[in-house]
């Protein structure tokens, strides 16, 4: 992550900013004030990575709504600001609050996502059983509500978790709602695909493959981790079942998305080689027209498989609920992950993974 991607993660009011220094191994931590209520959710913006959104609590009329809003980061606090974090200092930062995007009349909002290409000027909102798509004016100082949709059916239905996706020119946002994750074009805010009964129970997380299109995954409260291809959503392409209990957070590295990392609250963490799917299936092999006239291969070489699906790495550093797990955006090899006792864990790729999937 070095210095320039930090980790962030919110605790009760606070957002901490944690800078690691790979090579010395040291992590770093400077913490902004969100005087506004507890947070649930952060989503950094992917064109300004000084801006970030978060969904909090804040009581209402003797009930209590999760609302949304944009923030700018102190400059000094900023990814690739030439200023380095001091983790002696015990100055609180303040946020400065760009825009709200909580409309009460939509209900509490479940999570914020950014568009993934352009200028970070689009952002959708999920609330309650509304999916808001959000134009972000002036500096991000004003959010006008550019469209919407809403679920329809019986019982109140309410979204869960999405993500925007950043294949078809940023146009397809995939949500979940209890056990269905649903697919959604942008420009006309209509349904476009719907996987029912895609987990067994509460459908917790959704990332989309960054190098292949059309191939999402999903993680829920039947401890599954499931491989979906939006073009023929009858059947998974690929399941997992390595979580002994409900899986948070499914994410593809950015790079080689053949890696896919889960967290559980069964407190470990899983590092998955999903190659089959991946957009390098057969991995990199050497051709024998790569090789001089004078270089013999040994017989394994020429015979080499390509790899298999499987788990690489199980981590149990933490000993509470694993609610979130991410990669690194600066280094493919480096992840982080968070647990409801509030400890961080920082890993990486095996070595021998890391020289096999570049060799």
């Amino acid at each position: 992550m070095e210095d320039d991607a930090p980790v962030i993660y919110g605790l009760e009011f606070q957002i901490h900013i944690i800078d690691f220094d790979d090579e010395n191994n040291i992590i770093n931590k400077n913490v902004l004030l969100h005087q506004v209520g507890e947070i649930w959710h952060i989503s950094t913006s992917p064109a300004d990575r000084g801006v970030l959104a978060t969904c909090y609590n804040k009581p209402s009329d003797s009930k209590v709504l999760t609302c949304a809003a944009v923030w700018r980061m102190p400059k000094e606090l900023e990814p690739g600001s030439h200023e380095s974090p001091d983790d002696s200092s015990s100055t609180a930062h303040s946020l400065e609050l760009l825009c709200h995007l909580d409309d009460t009349a939509h209900g509490s909002t479940a999570c914020v996502t950014w568009e993934p290409t352009g200028d970070g000027k689009k952002v959708i909102s999920l609330a309650d059983n509304h999916i808001l798509l959000w134009d972000l004016q002036e500096s991000s100082g004003q959010a006008v509500l550019a469209s919407s949709a809403s679920l329809e059916g019986k019982g109140q239905l309410k979204f869960t978790s999405g993500r925007w996706s950043p294949h078809h020119a940023g146009t397809q946002v995939a949500t979940a709602s209890d056990t269905t994750v649903r697919g959604w074009d942008t420009r006309s805010m209509s349904q476009i695909y719907c996987i029912e009964n895609a987990h067994g129970q509460l459908v917790r997380d959704l990332d989309f493959n960054p190098n292949k299109q059309y191939y999402l995954a999903s993680c829920g409260d039947d401890c599954k981790v499931k491989f979906w291809d939006t073009r023929n959503v009858t059947e998974p392409v690929k399941t997992l079942e390595e979580h002994s209990h409900w899986v948070w957070s499914i994410r593809y590295n950015h790079s080689h998305d053949q890696l896919v990392l889960t967290g559980s609250s069964d407190s470990r963490v899983i590092l998955s080689n999903m190659v089959s799917i991946s957009s390098e299936p057969f991995g990199h092999l050497v051709d024998d027209d790569d090789l001089s006239d004078q270089e013999e291969r040994r017989p394994e070489e020429k015979s080499q498989e390509p790899p298999r699906d499987g788990v690489i790495a199980t981590y149990e550093e933490h000993e509470d609920s694993v609610y979130a797990a991410d990669w690194s955006s600066a280094d493919p090899w480096l992840f982080a992950s968070l647990s409801y006792d509030g400890r961080l864990v920082i890993n990486r790729v095996p070595r021998a993974l890391k020289y096999h999937i570049l060799l």
